[in-house]
């Protein structure tokens, strides 16, 4: 797991930028939103306190939303640590409909996704934003790794272009009475689309479920024909929790998405607090 909070000197983009808003608290926040979306560990619930201190400070998310968010981190504290991770586990790991690999949504397991990571990586680079070796350039929480680094018009681009796949998993994540839904729920709120979500309802609710024992057995078994142990092994890279290896490999019709322009961030918000 990536530091929880990352010292000022480590997060600076190799070109100076002047965001809207003020950029510690800014980076602060949205990388206690990628550590809600990791796999939970102690070291999570150890800093569950500070986490709720971010998002208290946080001017950008409505009082309703962030009292929601620090109400879960209070639940991740005092919950019991096994099970939490069996729960994330049954979420994340067991069928593709909630995955947190953004390019999973939009290509499926074709080539157009090997590039699509590419190019993100570039994007990466270019930003002086590097990777461990385990960890893929789509896995939202890395994602928002990155948006910590950028200034307000480019966190709203990015927002922009991927809020269709926002708005569908925070649909599906609601559906299954997730708090994780939170997390898509307050980046559509950060550029004003948080109505995005109610145009998937009905859809979610009609969707057969991909995480039951019956469905992982069949696309098991077709995996089991289609890949080797090579792939199997580059797969357990790939699992929502990004370091832990994957038990089974899963496919689905991928969803396609349209890109929608970018509302611009609220340059209007109040000074962040202290750190």
């Amino acid at each position: 797991m990536r530091s929880l909070v990352m010292t000022e000197a480590a997060t600076q983009s190799p070109t100076p930028v002047e965001p809207s808003f003020e950029p510690l608290q800014g980076m602060r926040s949205l990388r206690v939103l990628a550590r809600l979306l990791d796999y939970p560990t102690q070291e999570l619930q150890d800093a569950s306190g500070e986490l709720i201190e971010i998002l208290n400070a946080e001017r950008r998310l409505g009082a309703a939303l962030k009292s929601s968010l620090m109400e879960w981190c209070q639940r991740l504290q005092e919950g019991d640590l096994l099970e939490l991770q069996a729960e994330y586990v049954a979420m994340f790991d067991k069928g593709r409909a909630t995955s947190l690999l953004l390019f999973e949504h939009v290509h499926g397991e074709s080539r157009d996704r090997g590039q699509a990571m590419v190019d993100l990586m570039a994007e990466y680079s270019a930003a002086g934003f590097e990777l461990d070796a385990r960890e893929l350039p789509d896995h939202i929480p890395v994602f928002l790794e990155y948006l910590s680094m950028c200034d307000d018009a480019e966190i709203g681009r990015w927002l922009g272009e991927i809020r269709h796949i926002l708005a569908l998993l925070t649909a599906r994540l609601e559906e299954r009475g997730a708090d994780h839904a939170l997390v898509p729920l307050s980046l559509l709120a950060l550029i004003g689309a948080e109505g995005d979500v109610e145009e998937h309802r009905p859809q979610v609710k009609k969707e057969a479920p991909d995480n039951t024992p019956e469905a992982l057995d069949a696309v098991w078994e077709e995996e089991a024909v289609r890949f080797s142990a090579t792939s199997d092994e580059d797969c357990a890279l790939q699992s929502a929790e990004g370091r832990r290896l994957a038990e089974r490999k899963h496919t689905v019709q991928s969803q396609p998405v349209r890109i929608m322009p970018a509302p611009s961030l609220n340059a209007s918000s109040a000074p962040s607090a202290d750190r």
